[in-house]
């Protein structure tokens, strides 16, 4: 079957990834995902793979192929992946999880490249429009900002106190 010209992934708790086609509603290819719930989905930029973040790994998945089985297994995080997402030109991708911590990884290469300690529970990452910086908001109520350049936390802020921040946009 030919890729459709809109992707659209849905899964949750039910431990299940489906594909749907946009314009008639008909899913059209269904992942069994028996060892946890999935927490976020992400597409990569060029429409070829998914990440499913789940609770403690991430899996990419070809979004053409047949095989229910991922291309690419990241399982350095010890507790829930809350975030996960692409830089533009889809060379490495970033993760937040509850075990505290943000993480890239370089997708032609196995392992963690990088890792940043949040002290707290991460719910959220966004990638700034630069491509320098990720944005990672956490349960105790901190917005951080990642300097890539730097390798450092370049800002705090937190808007309200013990307030977890769940989800973050940039533009």
């Amino acid at each position: 079957m030919t890729q459709p010209s809109v992707i659209l992934a849905t899964a949750s708790y039910d431990h299940t990834i489906r594909f749907w086609e946009a314009k008639s509603g008909r899913c059209y290819r269904t992942i069994q995902y028996p060892e946890s719930q999935v927490n976020r989905l992400e597409i990569t930029p060029d429409k070829r793979f998914l990440a499913a973040a789940g609770n403690p790994h991430i899996r990419l998945f070809d979004v053409n192929s047949t095989s229910p089985q991922p291309v690419m297994s990241y399982d350095s995080h010890t507790n829930n992946v809350m975030a996960v997402g692409f830089q533009c030109d889809g060379k490495w991708m970033y993760s937040g999880s509850e075990d505290g911590t943000v993480k890239i990884w370089d997708l032609r290469a196995p392992g963690c490249q990088r890792e940043y300690e949040s002290r707290a529970a991460v719910n959220t990452v966004v990638l700034h429009p630069n491509q320098t910086e990720l944005i990672s908001g956490d349960q105790n109520g901190n917005i951080r900002v990642w300097d890539l350049t730097a390798n450092s936390c370049s800002c705090e802020l937190v808007p309200e106190v013990d307030t977890a921040v769940r989800s973050l946009t940039v533009m």
